[in-house]
């Protein structure tokens, strides 16, 4: 149960921090190759963006925890809670409309999670 809990931490951080970069580039706004250089500076002073990062880095942290117990062929798969979190998190945190054919898909990806923590 202990692998478990540590692999799920770690997608919940990681999880986070993704949504955490996604709000800040929802402020930031799309760039070209042509304005990528100003861009980058107001990219890696934003707080969200930062808060972004240094969550995705305590998620590798659970994560290289993770591997150090357990079969990365066990853990590997279990990343793709991260898929179910992250849409269900934008859709209440970042307002994105999911499809019902997104949500097959995660009820798909629900049942392979459950068959690879049995194994």
């Amino acid at each position: 149960m202990i692998p478990l809990l540590i692999v799920f931490i770690a997608v919940c951080f990681s999880v986070t921090g993704e949504l955490f970069l996604k709000a800040g580039m929802n402020e930031i706004g799309a760039f070209g190759i042509s304005d990528l250089i100003p861009t980058m500076g107001r990219i890696l002073k934003h707080p969200r963006i930062l808060t972004g990062f240094a969550s995705i880095g305590i998620g590798a942290v659970f994560w290289l925890a993770a591997l150090a117990r357990v079969e990365l062929s066990w853990a590997y798969p279990m990343l793709s809670l991260g898929y179910i979190l992250a849409l269900v998190l934008s859709a209440l945190f970042l307002g994105e409309s999911i499809s019902f054919v997104r949500w097959i898909g995660v009820l798909v990806i629900v049942i392979g999670v459950i068959l690879v923590s049995r194994s």
